[in-house]
């Protein structure tokens, strides 16, 4: 990661343009081309630099729902659990944890009623329990990284 990768994720945190032409626009904004801007971002996702790059939704404000959940996954099946959740289009993020529920994962569905459907499917194709921990209250933490 060079120092012009540096700028471009520090300043992608502070948001992305909602127009025609937004990789032009920040592009512009950090001194690149936009064919320069894209293919550094291909790059960082490619390295693993990055792991994501994309819009953050708010479900529930779109008529969807979002929870943490959790399942006790057997070590000797980890990999192949996580791959078949991971398969699933409503799964945001999946995490390793040293814990008795040692695998976490964000489920954000399009609409309220579906997730009950999710933790159902998830629970028959893993033949696992899942621990849903829905959100009580949210808190706003403008977390930035500087790299």
């Amino acid at each position: 990661m060079d120092e012009i990768d540096r700028k471009i994720i520090n300043h992608l945190q502070d948001g992305f343009p909602i127009c025609e032409l937004p990789y032009q626009v920040v592009a512009t904004e950090l001194g690149l081309t936009e064919a320069v801007l894209i293919e550094r971002l291909k790059r960082l996702l490619e390295t693993d630099i990055l792991s994501r790059f994309g819009p953050m939704y708010h479900a529930e404000k779109m008529g969807g729902e979002l929870t943490l959940a959790a399942v006790k996954a057997p070590q000797q099946q980890f990999q192949q659990i996580a791959e078949i959740i991971n398969a699933m289009p409503e799964i945001a993020h999946n995490y390793a944890r040293n814990h008795q529920l040692n695998m976490w994962f964000v489920i954000a569905t399009d609409k309220a009623e579906r997730l009950s459907d999710v933790i159902q499917e998830i629970e028959q194709k893993t033949a696992l329990t899942v621990y849903n921990m829905p959100k009580i209250k949210e808190y706003f933490v403008g977390l930035k990284l500087e790299a």
